[in-house]
């Protein structure tokens, strides 16, 4: 590219407000353009990447499709910009439009979930769960968290994590009926007498009574740390409880069910102003020296700039639509493998997440996921409770419905891919706990069949059904 070309690149149309003629739009075209001229190995990848999303049944719960608008934001030349600090404060020159740009971001955050106070740098739900426990809490403190074999985090205090090496890591679990203990965890609370309580879960399909957690922690003084990440979407759209107002802080990821770009979140209602353990500092205050400069250095521009669109997104009302299809799909789901014979554990779920045991299927977790991926139907092995596998193993499958729900399917689509998956496991034999068998010609035809379902319900990237990305998100049945 020569330099006259560059320089046409920087400069901005007269019709720059356009988002097909700005100067951002024509750099990102200029940016493909050289790409598939100079690296065509990388291209292709990425083109394939694509494609394979287009023609997969993904049925991650930890996953959503981003817009492709939060897609684009997520390249902007914003990237360029190092800019230590926060708006108005930065350790650097030059952050004018970022400086605008965070603060969209905060703003539209606490708007969505009616907060009173947000920080939009932390570069994902872990960092942002390290960086509030690091505020709240000294090295040995307690931390009560949900076990992980229970549906909890490695964040909430697993031995795997720095949280369980760094602090005194204590956890609580379900009961029979795969709910949580609160009869053991009010025991727990007393007897540990936390610094933090964590209420949140990475696989646990009910509803989180975030009211009666800060009810126990309130008996002991503790702070209250809700995480949303699995439920975030829910949460913004009314469709499950929050915990804003009711945590001392909230955090969640930006792209597990908020279909934004890969980061994290900081949200405070009430208690934004509520003072830390020193007693006098606000805890809004601690989150942003927790974030800036005692857990992260430089933030990225362009990830809280595809955060601000992802906001945007999710405060319309197609968003709703989107979140009401997730919570009816996954009851539909639950309804249609229980009905095939399937363990759903709890018997059900409340939000996006169906979890089922897959040891009556005489499979094990990750032959289960295998055998799905081959035939082009992305879930994801877990751990129940009273698992006797290890992790890279399990005797468990979790299955979502955020990315059924933005292809715009409904029950009736929950229906046949209950039947797929089931067509899939029910062929699959057990060779050893890693590996598996399974009939080519089966994997062919359920490949096929999976390939025309998506065909007949596309998401928001599918350039092939009209020349060009139209958002399908929230587009129901």
């Amino acid at each position: 590219m020569t330099r006259q070309s560059v320089a046409a690149v920087a400069r901005p149309t007269q019709q720059a407000g356009r988002s097909s003629t700005g100067a951002q739009a024509q750099l990102l075209r200029t940016g493909m353009d050289v790409l598939h001229d100079t690296d065509p190995e990388l291209a292709a990848l990425l083109d394939a990447e694509v494609s394979q999303q287009n023609s997969i049944l993904a049925m991650i719960a930890s996953a959503s499709i981003a817009d492709p608008s939060v897609l684009a934001v997520g390249g902007a030349a914003l990237s360029n910009v190092t800019a230590e600090g926060y708006p108005g404060a930065r350790y650097h020159p030059g952050a004018q439009q970022f400086d605008h740009v965070e603060n969209l971001a905060v703003e539209r955050a606490k708007r969505l979930f009616g907060a009173r106070y947000a920080n939009v740098q932390a570069h994902s739900c872990s960092s942002a769960n390290l960086a509030v426990l690091s505020a709240l809490m000294r090295p040995g403190d307690t931390l009560l968290g949900l076990d992980l074999d229970a549906g909890g985090h490695l964040t909430h205090g697993s031995r795997a994590s720095v949280t369980g090496r760094h602090y005194n890591a204590v956890s609580y679990g379900l009961d029979e009926s795969g709910r949580i203990d609160f009869a053991r965890l009010e025991d727990l609370v007393l007897e540990h007498r936390p610094r933090v309580l964590i209420a949140g879960a990475s696989a646990y399909p009910r509803t989180i009574d975030f009211a009666r957690f800060r009810a126990l922690a309130d008996t002991v003084g503790a702070y209250l740390l809700a995480d949303i990440s699995h439920i975030a979407g829910l949460v913004a759209t009314g469709r499950h409880p929050s915990p804003v107002d009711v945590a001392h802080i909230t955090t969640t990821s930006t792209y597990k069910q908020l279909a934004g770009p890969r980061g994290g979140l900081i949200l405070s209602g009430r208690e934004y102003d509520t003072p830390g353990p020193d007693g006098r500092t606000p805890l809004f205050r601690l989150m942003q020296r927790a974030v800036f400069p005692q857990s992260q250095g430089t933030p990225s521009p362009a990830s809280i700039a595809a955060k601000a669109r992802a906001f945007a997104v999710a405060a319309e009302p197609a968003f709703q639509e989107t979140a009401r299809l997730i919570v009816l799909n996954a009851r539909a789901l639950a309804a249609e493998l229980s009905s095939l014979g399937y363990r759903v554990l709890t018997g059900g779920t409340d939000n996006h997440m169906v979890l089922i045991d897959t040891t009556g299927l005489g499979l094990t977790g990750v032959t289960a996921e295998r055998a799905l991926e081959e035939c082009g139907i992305l879930a994801n092995r877990n751990r129940i409770p009273g698992d006797t596998k290890p992790p890279l193993v399990t005797s468990g499958l979790r299955l979502g419905t955020n990315i059924l729900a933005q292809r715009g399917m409904g029950p009736e689509q929950m229906r046949e891919c209950a039947h797929l998956l089931h067509t899939v496991l029910a062929g699959t034999g057990l060779l050893s706990d890693t590996e598996y068998r399974i009939d080519p010609a089966l994997v062919t035809t359920v490949r096929e069949e999976v390939r025309w379902l998506c065909a007949r319900h596309p998401l928001s990237i599918d350039t092939t059904t009209a020349g060009a990305p139209v958002s399908l998100i929230g587009v129901g049945t």
